[in-house]
């Protein structure tokens, strides 16, 4: 293997090697939020964000229900155990995210809060 190619190599790896100890609550801002919480503002884009995947207008993966309307939402949480699947320790076959990892805890948070203060839409 000529010189370049060894450069090229080792430098790739050292930046898949420097990326691999991430620790998903380190990345999340866990500055405490001021004001009230409401679904659009800050609920909405968690649930686009982790939960669409499968809980689209037309579920997939086996998810039971859609999760891209407030109403759809609100019914998960007062009805469907929402806060509770969210919360589940990695490994425990009913989390949610399914597969995991579990949500960083400043993300469960927000969901808690939105529901503490009346589920809110806008």
């Amino acid at each position: 293997m000529n010189a370049k190619t060894l450069f090229a190599v080792l430098s790739f790896s050292s930046v898949l090697v420097g990326c691999t100890n991430d620790n998903p609550s380190t990345l999340m801002d866990d500055t405490p939020m001021m004001g009230l919480t409401t679904y659009n503002q800050n609920v909405k884009p968690i649930i686009d964000n982790n939960c669409v995947v499968c809980h689209a207008a037309v579920p997939k993966n086996g998810a039971p229900m859609s999760l891209v309307t407030y109403e759809q939402v609100k019914q998960a949480v007062l009805n469907r155990g929402l806060l509770t699947r969210i919360s589940l320790e990695n490994g425990n076959g009913s989390l949610m995210p399914s597969g995991g990892p579990r949500m960083p805890q400043a993300t469960i948070d927000i969901i808690i809060k939105w529901e503490k203060e009346g589920l809110l839409e806008q």
